[in-house]
């Protein structure tokens, strides 16, 4: 890039000199406008070379309109795709995440979305309360997850989740079916970030649906943009434990009884699940609730630090951060061996790249894409 932008200032100082010696007159801006963006001359432009890199007789022909506006084109030379693509949406994007250098100086102590426990295309903000998947082209088909830092495994408590905006996603085709939704709920630390998708993940969905283990049943409102929900966790109800959820205040009644004894004891963790949506967490640490909260319930972050359980921690440092490539002809087993050695090593959590963990993460109520 540094050569190509040499070359470029180096091209810009010429065609200026070449005019200046052969008397050329600057158009004013209102016919350089008008004059832009001809397919015709596009072309041309793309075809020829700088006259200063042309054989000498080339270099003394008169400079036209061509290379006078061609000067603009290395301004916009390191732009990707995708700028151009997404640019009439930038506005509407959120916040851009933290640098890596920024995550050390977060208190571990409070609860947050757990930057280690979420889908690598789920970006999330400096204060780690709330976040954003990446929308751009493809991304904009897949399902991005993230679970809180701290679970619980005792008591009555609740937290609430707002949705800030649907991000626009006008490459989608009409024919989408629910392209913003958001699925939240709770599950255990060992699930992956696909919530209600399989057992002991419970999710209540935007479509006013619940699901667990990839059954989905009619459940409460449907919600979207700006709307508020509540999620609560009843430890103390015998030996049941009851997930109900509200929408802006209003209870929409109990979602899921799960048996203590099928949990084992385990930590139930606030999670969402969401497609082209920002959302924004509140587990307490706001001074004031988004709406009303069920009488008798603890915010998670007013628990005490001993009844809260922590998420299964990253590596300290990328020394000691693990990454396995697979390399074999197609069919060779390769997705095979991956899986069960993944699942061989729930602790190290392993985050899959290919062609089926793309398609997992695209499907639509549990269900894999037919196209």
């Amino acid at each position: 890039m540094d050569n190509i932008t040499r070359q470029n200032q180096f091209y810009d100082t010429q065609v200026i000199k070449q005019e200046n010696e052969s008397g050329y007159e600057r158009r004013p801006l209102e016919m350089e406008q008008q004059q832009a963006y001809r397919p015709e001359m596009k072309t041309e432009m793309k075809q020829g070379a700088p006259t200063s890199f042309l054989p000498p007789e080339a270099s003394q022909l008169k400079p036209d309109r061509q290379q006078f506006q061609s000067r603009k084109r290395p301004y916009e030379e390191n732009r990707g795709r995708g700028y151009f693509e997404h640019r009439e949406d930038r506005r509407g994007r959120s916040p851009q995440p933290p640098a890596e250098e920024d995550e050390d100086d977060f208190d571990d102590t409070l609860v947050a979305i757990d930057t280690y426990n979420c889908d690598l295309h789920f970006k999330v903000a400096r204060d780690r309360s709330s976040g954003y998947p990446l929308t751009i082209e493809g991304f904009a088909y897949l399902w991005s997850g993230a679970r809180a830092s701290y679970g619980v495994r005792r008591g009555r408590v609740c937290f609430e989740m707002k949705i800030n905006e649907e991000i626009s996603v006008k490459h989608l085709p009409s024919t989408e079916p629910d392209p913003h939704v958001v699925r939240i709920g709770w599950s255990l630390d060992s699930c992956s970030t696909q919530l209600g998708e399989e057992p002991f993940s419970y999710g209540y969905g935007g479509t006013g649906k619940k699901s667990t283990n990839s059954r989905f049943e009619n459940y409460g409102d449907k919600f979207a943009e700006n709307d508020v929900i509540g999620c609560f966790a009843d430890f103390e109800c015998g030996n049941d434990v009851e997930l109900s959820f509200t929408k802006n205040g209003k209870w929409m009644g109990i979602a899921f009884r799960i048996q203590k004894e099928a949990l084992g004891g385990q930590a139930l963790y606030p999670h969402v699940l969401v497609k082209n949506c920002a959302v924004e967490f509140n587990f307490g640490q706001r001074a004031e609730p988004y709406c009303s909260v069920l009488p008798g319930f603890t915010f998670i972050q007013h628990l005490p630090l001993s009844e809260r359980i922590r998420g299964t921690v990253g590596p300290k440092s990328k020394a000691e951060c693990e990454i396995l490539m697979m390399v074999g002809l197609p069919a060779a087993g390769k997705t095979t061996w991956a899986i069960k050695h993944a699942a061989s090593n729930p602790s190290k959590k392993y985050n899959i790249l290919g062609t089926n963990a793309i398609m997992d993460k695209m499907r639509v109520m549990g269900l894999r894409r037919q196209r």
